[in-house]
């Protein structure tokens, strides 16, 4: 609105400018009114010109690709319009100056001159106009699409948010169910290791719960779930799986995105544990300079199609949070080997944004 009544009032000011100008001649020369409002001829006819240019044959000829009626629309206008005021200022001189003839041809220089300027200022007015009409609808088209994109910013902004905080409170609730019974079952047979187990899962769930809601978390809060999280899943597993946690410190503790393997390490479990043959997980999250690497090997056991529902969407949730919260900043390498015996994953972070 403001911007609106801003243009009116430079409008305004700028033809009244125009219309005022002529009695700049009128000082001192007892020009009557009359003779000046005929002398606003000019200024009227720009004024045309500028107006017939910015609100119509800009908008429907020249912005729609009709060059050629915008070219000759207005080759006409300049035409008439040289040639109405070149008349109309012989007949103003006619009428006030009682000596001077209806139309002077004595002095071609003259009329030359006056048809160029004439012709010069209408042209400069429409191009002036059209100039004017293109600028005010790229602004208003710039304008339009700057909002467009800062709304989408703010709706892709407000979805990332959201889709972080589900992915921060997705995990599988039957680790939960599992571990809970498995807990149960050992407070019958080792009431001291039930009791750790309980506080790991406690820490676990604060880690869940608290700890995770920040966009960062220190490494060494998350690697501390991340092997309460091991340890729990070492209580359902027979004595034929090595697992192994092992964690490079360094002495600057980086920053890293919340539960961002653990999906990979429930695979680990679900899919490389044998329950006859001899498996492993191996975990390895070191930190080199500014990279946090986290690297996962696991014996693979493919599962058949019953119970490998879930795997592809864990893996699509690590991509997506992954490219939500590192883009452009990591690298993920996954697979099984060549043997088909081992499965490997490795996320590298650059944690240094």
């Amino acid at each position: 609105m403001i911007n609106k009544r801003l243009k009116q009032l430079l409008h305004i000011a700028f033809w009244a400018y125009m219309f005022l100008s002529p009695m700049q001649f009128m000082r001192g020369t007892g020009m009557p009114m009359i003779q000046y409002w005929m002398n606003c001829m000019s200024p009227l006819l720009l004024m045309v010109m500028f107006y017939t240019n910015y609100l119509w044959l800009t908008p429907h000829y020249f912005v729609a690709g009709k060059h050629r009626y915008f070219l000759m629309i207005n080759t006409v206008m300049v035409a008439v319009f040289v040639v109405f005021l070149h008349y109309w200022s012989g007949y103003t001189n006619y009428i006030f100056h009682s000596n001077a003839p209806l139309f002077r041809w004595t002095d071609t220089i003259d009329e030359v001159i006056f048809y160029v300027r004439d012709f010069v200022n209408l042209v400069t007015f429409a191009t002036g106009g059209t100039t004017i009409a293109l600028a005010s609808r790229w602004f208003w088209a710039d304008n339009a699409r700057k909002l467009a994109e800062t709304a989408r910013v703010k709706a892709e902004a407000a979805r990332v948010t959201a889709e972080l905080s589900n992915l921060r409170s997705q995990i599988n609730p039957h680790f939960l169910l599992n571990t809970l019974n498995n807990i149960y079952a050992l407070t019958a047979i080792d009431a001291t290791r039930a009791q750790r187990a309980i506080q790991q899962l406690s820490k676990l769930l604060r880690h869940m719960l608290y700890d995770n809601q920040e966009q960062l978390v220190p490494l060494t809060d998350e690697v501390q779930f991340l092997e309460n999280y091991v340890n729990l899943m070492k209580i359902r597993l027979s004595g034929n799986v090595d697992v192994r946690f092992d964690y490079t410190p360094a002495d600057l503790v980086p920053k890293v995105a919340p539960l961002i393997a653990v999906s990979l390490i429930e695979n680990a479990f679900k899919h490389g544990v044998s329950p006859t043959e001899p498996s492993f997980v191996h975990i390895r999250i070191a930190v080199e300079d500014t990279r946090v690497i986290i690297d996962i090997q696991n014996s693979n056991h493919p599962k058949n199609e019953c119970d490998r529902s879930g795997h592809g969407i864990g893996l699509q949730q690590v991509q997506h949070r992954l490219d939500l919260s590192y883009s452009g900043r990591y690298e993920w390498r996954h697979g099984v080997s060549d043997d088909g015996k081992i499965y490997t994953s490795v996320i590298i972070l650059e944690t240094n944004p």
